[in-house]
């Protein structure tokens, strides 16, 4: 679940709006809603979209070096053949 700076102040500020009247039960109600609410748009932190992106990166590096491994093989084999 996301849990952001963001989320936090403004669970704070609501919080103490709501503390301040006899509707104190709604800060929670708030709270889970607007947890809920991020949940559905299926945001992801920015440490995890960062790992992501190193993962992708690494993948990529891993994919061009097997690339370039089949390129060579195949020119081996052209060889061969050719002889």
């Amino acid at each position: 679940m996301l849990n952001s700076p963001f989320l936090d102040d403004l669970s704070r500020k609501i919080r103490e709006t709501i503390n301040s009247t006899p509707a104190s039960d709604l800060n929670k109600n708030i709270h889970a809603l607007l947890q809920s609410a991020f949940t559905k748009l299926e945001l992801v932190s920015r440490e995890e979209f960062d790992i992501q992106v190193e993962v992708l990166q690494r993948t990529r590096n891993k994919l061009e070096q097997l690339e370039s491994r089949v390129a060579e093989l195949e020119a081996m084999l052209g060889k061969d053949k050719s002889r």
